[in-house]
């Protein structure tokens, strides 16, 4: 059979991406869904945040122990940090894969990426468990 013959392709993957073996990374819809979702979190949690922040101002070391000492206030705030660290670590990874073309520096990117929001992540949770012991 000669290639004239040969059937047409139904696929609408482009030649490109045939000839590459890519194709969707089928994650744009779950990082769309947990963006909109953590979204909402950040929302729901503003106001109370907002109330313990300003609860907060002037006071010092003891006096901030004693508010953030409250396990509701504590868990709203460790909500509302998980939250909006878990926000941030999608967002800035959809920009990355979106506008960083190299792949090497992609993936060192999206790797610091995740490393920078553990980070901020654990020690904001670890200064609001320290404040809330009393420690």
């Amino acid at each position: 059979m000669s290639a004239n013959n040969a059937k047409p392709s139904t696929s609408i993957r482009t030649p490109l991406s045939r000839v590459r073996g890519l194709g969707s990374a089928k994650a744009g819809t779950s990082d769309f869904f947990r963006q909109r979702v953590t979204a909402v979190a950040m929302v729901l949690l503003f106001v109370p945040v907002i109330v313990i922040i300003m609860s907060l101002l002037g006071r010092n070391q003891a006096g901030a122990a004693q508010i953030l000492g409250s396990p509701l206030v504590a868990v709203i705030m460790i909500l509302f940090i998980i939250a909006s660290v878990w926000h941030m670590k999608i967002g800035m990874q959809v920009v990355l894969e979106d506008y960083v073309t190299d792949e090497k520096t992609k993936l060192a990117a999206i790797i610091a990426n995740n490393f920078f929001s553990a980070a901020v992540g654990l020690a904001s949770i670890y200064a609001i468990i320290k404040l809330s012991s009393g420690v």
